[in-house]
Order: C-alpha cells, then sequence, then structure tokens
C-alpha cells in the first residue's frame, strides 16, 4: 500500500513499524523512516493505521491521539469490531484530530497491484481528505456513511467471502468423491451462475483471519437481536477449513472433511446401500 503512494509522487511518505525489516525494506522505495510512532504522529496530516488486532489498533490510535496534529486524520485501515471504531473516534476529537475507518478487501494481491477495495465510514470532508491517499491503492473508494460503515461493509464481505469458502468446497468435492477433476469442475463452475469471487480467487485464500471475522458479524447481530441462523452455521464450519485442505481438494487424489476421509469413485461405481 506504501508503495503505491509512493508510486503517485504527490506526498512526502513517512513510516513506522516495530519489524525494523519492514521499513527498511520501503525505505529502498523513497519513504521516510520514523524513528517512533511519537514521530510519525507529529509530522503527518493523515496516518494510515493497518495492523493485525482490535488492541493493536486501539493502542496505536491512543498514543496518535496523545501527540498528533490538530485537523490530522487518522485512517484504520485495519477490519476492526465498529464498536472500538466509535471509541476511537472520541478519543481523536479530544485532541482536535478526526478519525476514519476505510478496511480493505482484495487481500494481499489486491495490495500488492494496487488494486484494493476501500469500504469508508466518517464524515464526508475526513474522507475527501483522506480520499487522494487512498485512491493511490485502491480500485474504488465506497463511502457507506458514518464512522463504521466502512467496517460493517467489510463485515459483510467476510461473511460472504467465508459462506462461499464453505459452499465452494462442499459443491467441488461432491464432484471429486464422484471422480471429477476439481480443478476443471472449479473452471467450469466460473463460467456458470454459481460462480463468485472467493471461487475465482481461491488459491490465495489463506483461512487466516475467519474467527475473528465471524466474530465481529455475529456480535453486530446480538447487539440488535438479529438473528442469523444461516451464519451461525458457517462461524462453526469455516473453523473445520484451511488453506492446505482447498490445495489438497484441487490438487491431489484424496479429500478430507470434518476429520473424514474421501476418494473418488466413478460415477457408473455401484454404491453400498444404508
Amino acid at each position: 500500500m506504501v508503495g503505491h503512494i509512493l508510486k503517485s509522487r504527490k506526498f512526502d511518505v513517512r513510516v513506522y513499524d516495530i519489524r525494523k525489516v519492514a521499513t527498511e525494506n520501503i525505505a529502498k522505495k523513497g519513504a521516510k523512516i520514523a524513528e517512533s510512532l511519537d514521530q510519525l504522529g507529529r509530522d503527518c496530516d493523515l496516518v494510515v493505521v493497518m495492523v493485525g488486532y482490535d488492541h493493536q489498533v486501539r493502542q496505536v490510535v491512543t498514543d496518535l491521539t496523545e501527540i498528533g496534529k490538530k485537523g490530522a486524520v487518522i485512517v484504520i485501515a485495519a477490519t476492526s469490531h465498529p464498536d472500538l471504531i466509535i471509541e476511537c473516534g472520541e478519543l481523536a476529537k479530544k485532541r482536535g484530530m478526526s478519525v476514519i475507518d476505510a478496511p480493505v478487501c482484495f487481500g494481499l494481491g489486491g495490495a500488492r497491484d494496487g488494486t484494493l477495495a476501500s469500504l469508508v465510514g466518517g464524515k464526508a470532508d475526513d474522507v475527501e481528505k483522506a480520499r487522494p491517499v487512498l485512491e493511490c491503492y485502491s480500485r474504488a473508494v465506497h463511502h457507506l456513511g458514518e464512522l463504521g460503515a466502512g467496517e460493517i461493509g467489510k463485515t459483510l464481505n467476510n461473511m460472504l467471502h467465508w459462506a462461499h469458502c464453505i459452499a465452494n468446497y462442499e459443491a467441488i468435492l461432491l464432484g471429486k468423491v464422484y471422480g471429477l477433476d476439481a480443478q476443471k469442475v472449479r473452471e467450469t463452475l466460473l463460467q456458470c451462475p454459481a460462480t463468485n469471487g472467493t471461487l475465482a480467487r481461491w488459491d490465495g485464500t489463506k483461512f487466516t483471519w475467519q474467527e475473528k471475522d465471524m466474530d465481529i458479524a455475529l456480535d453486530l447481530a446480538q447487539k440488535r437481536k438479529l438473528p442469523l441462523p444461516f451464519f451461525g452455521q458457517v462461524d462453526q464450519l469455516i473453523k473445520w477449513l484451511h488453506a492446505e485442505d482447498v490445495a489438497v481438494l484441487l490438487y491431489k487424489k484424496e479429500a478430507s472433511y470434518m476429520g473424514k476421509s474421501y476418494s473418488a469413485k466413478p460415477i457408473s461405481h455401484k454404491d453400498e446401500s444404508n
């Protein structure tokens, strides 16, 4: 993401990361390394926060709002709970700063290609201040509403992504146990009404954040007393799948699901009666 901002040649870009190797690599492309998060906060009019977990977002925003410039905008690009975004907005307001949430879709490939989609929540003026930066690494910047709306939009995307993962796996597995070539089935389904974005990029699905993503979705539903029985099942089923399962399904002879192994048998095979 930083690399694409640098390519635009529109901004004085400064970076900070607790991992020195990360900042050393991007410095070779022209970014200036801040010695600390404090320095970054003092120098920058806009700060993009990309970390893994809510407690990390809270800590970074807390530190930035203790020393940051008045009028500066903090962009939370991490996938976080909307409640945390509201909390961060209140912290920033006390300093005369602003927060927008702008989590991204399309993963590592989108980051490398500069084709992420930014789903944004926050005041229109703050979003417009950040838009030129977001557009450097995004195919589109979607302003969905007030602060927290971007995270809700990202949660909806994540819900469908993990549901597709399960549906794709079960459908292709059924074809495989009847002797069909799994990769050929996948390529065929991509040209049928059953196609979905997750199936198109399935080889790159890492199964890294599924539990965090579904925890946010189900907590949001619980707060509004909204029943989501289907996604309750998705929450449980997605715990069974890992990246290596997809690789085995697509490229190996055998396959497994929910702890049981399955072998392919031709359609003409006579199945045993129950």
